[in-house]
């Protein structure tokens, strides 16, 4: 199947689900799952990883679930006060090294009814990847290196998560130049897009592109992060 582009249908069916919101439904409407969200997302995951390759030959992805695709079902044991048992937001991820996908720096992106989210690197660290965060940027010259990498993302117009952390970490203190990069829990970058970019298959292809090129130097700062992560 090549892509296209997503059908002018498939945010109106992630509304739908999102009104509908449990499992007797979506089951009913399996098939509008499938042809509107599961299948054009194999094609599109084939063709922007294809792209992704220029820019980082080694990145994986691949159009299956659990790998560049995420599940429909939410797993409500684990999501808190969030016990709906449809995702409504459709996220898929490209990314680089052996790590788990999401603790790896990667490509990502998710759509809804409510907007396109393009982001690069790690939004959130477990354990192992913040202390290789943090033992990376100990170093002045890498604190430095990535304080001007967003320094220059931010002034293309793309937006930084937020530090999650208050207080240094041990072996950090307010003297220390970009100390303030130790006080976050991820490092990635993003941009929020009108959701119907999707629908238009050449222009989703080139507009992703050219936003991951412009965060790609975060990307490989990260990926070098991740080759530090130690076994636990």
């Amino acid at each position: 199947m090549e892509f296209s582009g997503f059908s002018e249908k498939t945010l109106a069916f992630l509304e739908s689900i999102r009104q509908n919101n449990n499992k007797e439904w979506f089951e009913a409407h399996k098939s509008e799952y499938t042809d509107l969200i599961l299948n054009p997302s194999r094609a599109f995951v084939k063709e922007m990883g294809e792209h992704l390759m220029a820019l980082e030959p080694t990145i994986n992805f691949a159009p299956k679930i659990n790998q560049s695709l995420f599940r429909i079902y939410r797993d409500t044991r684990r999501m808190g006060a969030n016990k709906l048992p449809i995702k409504h937001r459709i996220g898929i991820i490209f990314w680089q090294g052996n790590a788990k996908r999401l603790q790896s720096s990667s490509f990502y992106l998710h759509f809804s009814p409510d907007e396109l989210f393009v982001a690069v690197g790690v939004r959130w660290f477990e354990k192992p990847m913040l202390d290789a965060y943090r033992g990376y940027i100990k170093d002045d010259d890498k604190r430095e290196e990535l304080a001007e990498i967003l320094e220059t993302i931010t002034a293309k117009g793309y937006s930084i998560i937020e530090k999650g952390y208050k207080r240094y970490p041990r072996g950090f203190d307010k003297e220390m130049e970009n100390v303030e990069l130790s006080l976050y829990k991820g490092m990635a970058t993003y941009k929020t897009l009108n959701p119907h970019l999707i629908e238009d298959g050449e222009k989703f292809i080139d507009t992703l592109y050219k936003i991951y090129e412009d965060m790609l130097p975060l990307q490989q700062f990260m990926y070098e992060v991740s080759l530090r992560v130690k076994d636990e």
